[in-house]
């Protein structure tokens, strides 16, 4: 008779206790108070200015007379205008070229990093006087030539195109980060493989594949850019337009709760946005 083989005893399991949720620990108290004091008291004491003087005391007016100051509509559409464009523009540019490193040429991931970041060590006093005297000589080159029509174009006080062009300098850098901690959590080269085997064209690859899946890294880089166009003033102010942060400081030297109210709003305008596009963008994941 062969002798059986012995059975090795089944293990006991370990019955899983699930981990009560205690109280929120005492490190996030001693951080977030004093971040919260630190954003908030300042907009309370701009608030409050606004809403009271000792002549009047408590009152509304300067809300109210913001919808019909000069100027205020105009700017305020002219920046958002200006952000919209520069925003399409500039993740026009950064997203095909970054899956294309990635797909493509993985070595040159830090020399495109590199690149990307170089507008932050770059002032940008310094790159509008670049700008300036660049659009200066321009002007004297390009008199003779049927070009000159495209770069007067470019600078119409309505809509100047040129700053949309600086914009999307100083925000490359925000918008490469956001974009790119989003691909580093999914594996593009086998997402582009699959959907490419399958038939997809390359627009539909975009579209349809790699957009999707970078909802909150797009959401991210669209905020970014629209708090900085709302609030940029060197480059705007030195080469002469009037968009809404311009507009605020403009109008302060005359009535001071007005330009404070106007800055109170559009700070509440870009947490309302910020609250909109992040609620899109997990409504759409969920």
């Amino acid at each position: 008779m062969t002798a059986l083989a012995p059975v090795a005893p089944v293990p006991e399991t370990v019955p899983v206790v699930p981990r009560r949720r205690g109280r929120p620990r005492l490190w996030r108290l001693v951080v977030l108070a004093p971040a919260a004091l630190y954003f908030l008291v300042p907009l309370a004491a701009s608030f409050w200015y606004t809403v009271h003087n000792e002549a009047t005391g408590f009152s509304f007016a300067p809300y109210a007379q913001l919808w019909t100051a000069e100027g205020f509509l105009t700017s305020l559409l002219l920046s958002f205008g200006l952000a919209l464009a520069t925003i399409v523009l500039v993740l026009l540019l950064t997203l095909p070229a970054m899956i294309t490193v990635r797909l493509s040429a993985p070595r040159l991931r830090p020399v495109m990093e590199v690149i990307c970041t170089l507008p932050l060590i770059v002032p940008p006093i310094t790159l509008v006087a670049g700008v300036g005297k660049s659009l200066q000589v321009g002007g004297e080159v390009l008199a003779p030539t049927p070009f000159w029509a495209t770069l007067i174009a470019l600078q119409n006080q309505d809509f100047p195109l040129v700053l949309v062009f600086v914009y999307v300098i100083l925000v490359l850098p925000f918008v490469y980060r956001s974009l790119d901690a989003g691909l580093r959590t999914m594996d593009v080269r086998t997402l582009v493989e699959a959907a490419r085997n399958l038939g997809a064209s390359w627009p539909h690859v975009m579209l349809r594949v790699i957009v999707p899946n970078l909802r909150s890294a797009l959401a991210s880089a669209a905020f970014l850019t629209l708090a900085l166009v709302l609030g940029e003033y060197t480059v705007a102010g030195i080469l002469g337009y009037q968009p809404f942060a311009v507009w605020i400081v403009t109008i302060s030297g005359a009535n001071g709760q007005l330009s404070v109210a106007a800055s109170v709003l559009s700070l509440l305008l870009t947490w309302l946005l910020l609250l909109t596009i992040s609620g899109g963008s997990r409504d759409r994941s969920a």
